[in-house]
């Protein structure tokens, strides 16, 4: 499975979110754009992290970034979560894990010693331009956001 690099272009992708509504890559040409990609909604970890990304969205969105998450989670999953955790931002279904799979994001990883396939909680920015930004893999879920602030020189 290969990783993306910082300069790689970002594989383009169409994705159903949380409201039913497409949304592409290019949609956010022009700005920067934070994409994560985490195992399952309204799980423990997942759910922490989704809300820092919440509680965060005004700090990222001033810097001029949007934040987008991606799971294999089906759309209408999605909107329960949105609604649950109160989510700002658009949430996409990738059920197929093809766009996952593009960015690195499904494929081997270590479960409580035990080598499984699945997503890997992976944290992707792309720049105006469509290029990888940054590309972190294996991310933890807590202070994952705080983590990505500081390398992005935002706080």
């Amino acid at each position: 499975m290969a990783r993306l690099e910082i300069g790689d272009q970002a594989p383009e992708f169409t994705l159903t979110s949380d409201s039913g509504k497409e949304v592409s890559l290019s949609d956010f040409r022009g700005t920067h754009l934070v994409i994560f990609c985490y195992p399952a909604a309204m799980t423990p970890g997942c759910t922490k992290e989704a809300c820092d990304f919440r509680d965060s969205l005004s700090t990222l969105q001033g810097a001029g970034y949007d934040v987008i998450g991606i799971s294999p989670d089906q759309p209408e999953k999605l909107a329960k979560f949105v609604e649950k955790e109160s989510l700002t931002y658009p949430l996409l279904a990738d059920p197929d894990k093809a766009v996952l799979e593009a960015y690195g994001a499904y494929g081997e990883k270590k479960l409580y010693g035990k080598t499984v396939v699945g997503v890997i909680r992976s944290t992707i920015v792309v720049d105006p331009e469509g290029k990888v930004e940054l590309a972190r893999y294996n991310v933890k879920a807590t202070g994952h956001v705080a983590s990505l602030s500081k390398a992005l020189k935002l706080g």
